[in-house]
């Protein structure tokens, strides 16, 4: 059985801040999962998996993987399923990855960037029994036509897109990259949850990657990113330990030997 579902989440509006991690694998997923409501199968993965500089060469089959593995470890959370660019141009096309979705994997709802110009497409999904949660503010997969990472400030459209994605049938909204009054604002205006990253304290809950948050990547850290574990340091000094005993022989011992 789940330990959260869409109408206990939607239950949290207002009343319980929703704690969402992303995770890519099946270990990650096993700790993370006693701590969490949701698990986000970002498309974050691209970056902190591949390598690459965004997000936007993420395909299908890899989400697809990584949320299989997700669902593996943790059987019995609330598993979101991250839309990669490029899956959702139009009605067909966005039914058609959703289904594959569902059907190759256990995840329980999609996640879609974009405001009141996706709306039609969502209404669509839901309409066929996909859960939707939905992105709006800063919106990774639009990075390179909006000219980088920006701050959005613009409340009026931002109060629009909600309506509009709450009035197609979303289950809840992720709100990234908003200044925190207008994000207040916005959580107020729609009766679905709204869950922040980088948007403040004032909505339903909360969400960060979490080699942001256990401190693996350290390239450069957003201002909205809170570190509770310097994991970079803590790994490399291990493996510092675990070469130097290797080499020095004081590995493995007498009790680690058959």
């Amino acid at each position: 059985m789940k330990q959260q579902t869409i109408t206990s989440i939607q239950a949290k509006k207002g009343k319980e801040p929703i704690v969402m991690i992303t995770a890519y694998d099946a270990l990650f997923a096993k700790l993370f999962a006693p701590h969490v409501d949701i698990i986000l199968v970002g498309d974050s993965l691209n970056m902190v998996f591949a390598g690459r500089p965004d997000t936007l060469s993420a395909s299908m089959d890899q989400m697809i993987y990584h949320t299989q593995a997700v669902c593996a470890g943790a059987p019995h959370s609330f598993i979101l399923f991250d839309m990669p660019y490029g899956s959702y141009v139009d009605k067909e096309k966005a039914l058609k990855n959703a289904i594959k979705a569902y059907k190759q994997t256990c995840a329980d709802a999609v996640k879609l960037e974009g405001g009141a110009e996706k709306a039609s497409i969502i209404a669509h999904l839901t309409q066929n029994g996909i859960a939707v949660c939905g992105h709006i503010g800063l919106m990774p997969q639009h990075v390179r036509g909006a000219g980088g990472y920006k701050v959005v400030k613009d409340k009026q459209k931002l109060l629009d897109d909600a309506k509009a994605l709450e009035d197609a049938g979303v289950f809840a909204l992720i709100l990234e990259g908003v200044k925190a009054d207008i994000a207040a604002d916005v959580t107020a205006s729609v009766d679905v949850p709204v869950i922040g990253i980088g948007a403040g304290k004032d909505v339903d809950g909360q969400v960060l990657v979490w080699s942001d948050m256990l401190g693996f990547f350290t390239d450069f850290q957003p201002k909205f990113v809170r570190r509770y574990l310097n994991g970079a340091d803590l790994a490399q000094e291990a493996l510092k330990q675990y070469a130097q005993d290797v080499r020095t022989k004081r590995f493995p011992s007498e009790d680690e030997s058959y």
